[in-house]
């Protein structure tokens, strides 16, 4: 399966494949396909398809299919993708949710359609790879064309750069923007995409998410020039989580007119990108986002905030943030225009009131993701220990990328008055 040298870069549940994955199950798929009944499988390799800290609801596995038909020998890579087996954690978090539900409906019927509409418009942006085979029953699961081949990497040792950014920034809002449309012309297509990550039903259970304000007030306590924000957040951290609910459900409990609601990617960060690069040349030539469990109909701002913290440097948060959403929403707005939007139009001024109105998903993030984000990037922690180990959550918290952050990002939300009124 894995050299032994390489089995700790990997997820524990990924190093051995579960035993229906085999050449029989995957000829049976592959014949119906292709259209060829006579379809033989010869060979199959299979091996781990994500790093540690890339992912954690599901399983993912890289298959290469050695096989024949009647027009001769081919091999197709392939990416599984099924839900956790191993009991622990990670089953337990995903066992009742909709992930694999939401995911399929996106490949299969929303990203199609979101494409034509945009090659409608003469927009020839490619929104996903496909996907070759699903299920629900008897086992949760997806099958994709792997794109490490056709020269889309995942990048995990330096900085996305500038113009990398701007690319992932720019698919992001060119779906957003059909998603406007969608849901202005026809909003009964998208009415299913309800399940964002708080939607999952242990999630506000789970001491990952549940514990995250108390370590920080704990950090904000032991460091003299941060402790002066410590009441602010003791102030609020039996609430947060129900006020950021009321956030996050927005668009289907509490909505209002003047502000802007998409279907979102739900978990825009770098991980969740594939990025090609000329093989010769080396120069950028596309991005692609991949992984849609948690898409779901929410403010615009969910997407937008998550990848100040999740996807951005801390360099690029301070530096580039703020011009790199408003590239945007200039993509946003030119998109809309361009597939005939009959809606009003987005505003600068306006989407930035948005985001910072939504300021307790910043409480959150700055708070449960970006230690546990920071963590994961200086690669000296396990992602199921960040998860799961109380102690081991505990030390991201005084990490120094972390603390150094903190220490620009606080004075920021004190300037913007997210502290009144709480």
């Amino acid at each position: 399966m894995t050299d032994k040298l390489d089995t700790e870069q990997f997820n524990d549940d990924e190093l051995e494949a579960p035993a229906w994955l085999n050449a029989q199950f995957l000829q049976t798929i592959l014949s119906t396909y292709e259209e060829a009944p006579e379809l033989k499988v010869l060979d199959l390799k299979i091996t781990p398809a994500s790093f540690q800290g890339d992912h954690y609801a599901s399983v993912m596995f890289r298959t290469k299919v050695d096989y024949s038909t009647s027009k001769g020998r081919f091999s197709k890579p392939l990416i599984v993708k099924t839900m956790p087996e191993q009991e622990g954690h990670k089953k337990d978090l995903l066992a009742e949710s909709h992930l694999f539900e939401t995911e399929i409906g996106m490949y299969c019927q929303v990203l199609p359609e979101f494409e034509r509409i945009l090659r409608e418009a003469g927009d020839e942006a490619k929104l996903y790879v496909p996907c070759i085979y699903h299920s629900l029953e008897p086992r949760q699961m997806m099958i994709f064309e792997d794109l490490v081949p056709q020269g889309y990497s995942v990048i995990r040792d330096r900085p996305v750069t500038e113009e990398e950014m701007k690319c992932v920034f720019s698919k992001l809002a060119k779906w957003h923007a059909v998603s406007m449309k969608v849901i202005y012309e026809h909003p009964d297509f998208l009415k299913e995409f309800k399940y964002g990550l708080f939607d999952m039903p242990t999630i506000q259970t789970d001491p990952f998410i549940t514990t995250g304000m108390g370590s920080f007030i704990e950090m904000l306590d032991k460091l003299p020039e941060l402790r002066k924000y410590k009441p602010h957040f003791e102030k609020i951290k039996d609430k947060f989580l129900q006020r950021l609910e009321v956030e996050m459900q927005e668009f289907h409990k509490y909505r209002r007119n003047d502000n802007y609601y998409v279907l979102c990617h739900g978990d825009f960060h770098l991980r969740n990108m594939m990025f090609k690069h000329n093989k010769k040349t080396g120069a950028f030539e596309d991005a692609m986002l991949v992984d849609f469990q948690i898409s779901n109909l929410c403010p615009i701002t969910v997407d937008l905030t998550y990848s100040i913290y999740m996807l951005m440097e801390p360099e690029q948060r301070r530096e580039m943030g703020r011009d790199l959403i408003n590239y945007y929403l200039t993509e946003l707005v030119a998109t809309l225009k361009s597939i005939g939007y009959k809606g009003a139009l987005p505003t600068q001024a306006g989407l930035w009131q948005q985001i910072h109105q939504n300021k307790y998903y910043d409480f959150f993030l700055i708070s449960t993701f970006l230690p546990l984000i920071l963590a994961i990037k200086s690669n000296s922690f396990k992602m199921h220990d960040l998860i799961q180990n109380p102690e081991t959550r505990q030390k991201t918290y005084f990490l120094d990328t972390y603390v150094k952050d903190v220490t620009k990002l606080l004075p920021k939300f004190e300037k913007l008055g997210y502290f009144k009124g709480l």
